[in-house]
C-alpha cells in the first residue's frame, strides 16, 4: 500500500525552498543552437522572477535572443541526502529585457534580499533586469514526489505515474 502524501506539509516545504535560496539555473541554447547554462540572483514578484545582468555577461544576449528557457532552484547537494532524487524546482519561462530604468518595487526586493549598497553600484553600470515569465513548473521532492506547479504555489498538483499506463496526474 502506498503512503499517503500530506500535501499541505509538501507545499509547505516547497514554498520555504523557494524562498530560502537566492540563485536561479538559467538554461538556454547560444547562437549555435547549443545548450548554455548559468546562474543568478532572483527576486520573485506577482509570479514572476526577476534577475539583473550585465550587458557583458554570455547570458544576457542568450536571454535575449531566447523566446523560452528553463529556469531552475536546486538543493545543495551537500544537504541532499540521496542525489538521485535531488529536490528543486524547474520552470519553463518566457525572458524579456525590461531594462534598468523604473520598475523600484522589484529594485526594492532586490535590495531587501541581498546588499543594498552594491545594487546602488550596478544600478550604475550596464545591467537590465530581465522579467521571467513561468508557463509551468515542476517541484521535485524526493522518488514519487513530484508536483506540478506554479511560482507561489496556487497550483500544487502531485504528479503519478501509473506504470500499467501513461503518466497522469492528480489533485
Amino acid at each position: 500500500m502506498a503512503k499517503e502524501i500530506d500535501i499541505a506539509k509538501t507545499k509547505e516545504g516547497y514554498l520555504k525552498f523557494m524562498e530560502e535560496h537566492k540563485n536561479i539555473v538559467l538554461n538556454m541554447v547560444n547562437e549555435e543552437g547549443r545548450p548554455f547554462a548559468s546562474c543568478a540572483p532572483f527576486v520573485k514578484k506577482d509570479g514572476k522572477f526577476y534577475v539583473y545582468i550585465s550587458q557583458i555577461a554570455e547570458h544576457y544576449r542568450h536571454l535575449e535572443s531566447n523566446e523560452w528557457i528553463d529556469a531552475m532552484i536546486i538543493a545543495d547537494e551537500s544537504n541532499t541526502p540521496n542525489p538521485f532524487a535531488t529536490e528543486r524546482a524547474r520552470f519553463g519561462c518566457q525572458p524579456k529585457n525590461i531594462g534598468n530604468e523604473g520598475h523600484e518595487e522589484i529594485f526594492e526586493l532586490f535590495n531587501d534580499r541581498f546588499n543594498p549598497k552594491l545594487l546602488e553600484v550596478l544600478r550604475g553600470l550596464d545591467f537590465s533586469l530581465f522579467e521571467l515569465t513561468p508557463t509551468e513548473g515542476r517541484y521535485v521532492v524526493g522518488f514519487g514526489l513530484a508536483f506540478d506547479i506554479d511560482i507561489d504555489g496556487n497550483v500544487f498538483n502531485h504528479v503519478v505515474v501509473d506504470k500499467k499506463n501513461k503518466p497522469g496526474v492528480t489533485a
